[in-house]
Parts: structure tokens; sequence; C-alpha cells
């Protein structure tokens, strides 16, 4: 598990907590939400989004514990959101 200092902006999963369940949306790095192609229009490129920003310490909190447990998070990086 990665917790990443550098503020880099790159794609990304925004994630939140609604009703104590993880929700997380794809962004790219320009800030444009993705559908579920993750190609954005605005960029005209295909995203890759291998890093999850979290809205607060709760939401970081329950990522880090997904990312220790299961196997489809352990390449994600995680950051708190305005973490420099």
């Amino acid at each position: 598990m990665t917790i990443e200092k550098e503020d880099l902006i790159r794609d990304h999963y925004k994630a939140t907590l609604e009703k104590g369940s993880l929700v997380m949306g794809p962004y790219c790095a320009c800030g444009q939400a993705l559908n579920e192609d993750y190609f954005c229009d605005k960029c005209n490129r295909e995203c890759h989004c291998r890093q999850i920003v979290c809205d607060n310490e709760a939401t970081l909190n329950m990522v880090k514990n997904y990312i220790k447990k299961s196997s489809q998070f352990s390449g994600f990086k995680v950051k708190l959101a305005g973490e420099g």
C-alpha cells in the first residue's frame, strides 16, 4: 500500500462514503468526470485510474483497509483530497 505525499494531478477515482458504503467515481487528470469507457472527450484520450483521492479521513481509512485486504485494490495509490 502506498500513501502518496506529492500532489500530482493524474487520472483518479474520487472516493466518498454514502450511508457507510464506499462510492468511487472515475476522473481524468483534467478534472472531467469519466463514463464507463474511461475515455475523456475533453482530452481525447483513454484514462487509466490507479489513484484514489478520498474526501475525508473516514473514507481514507476504509480505502486503506480495502487495499490491505483485497487484491483488486492492491495496485492503487491513495491520498486525502487537498493533501500536498
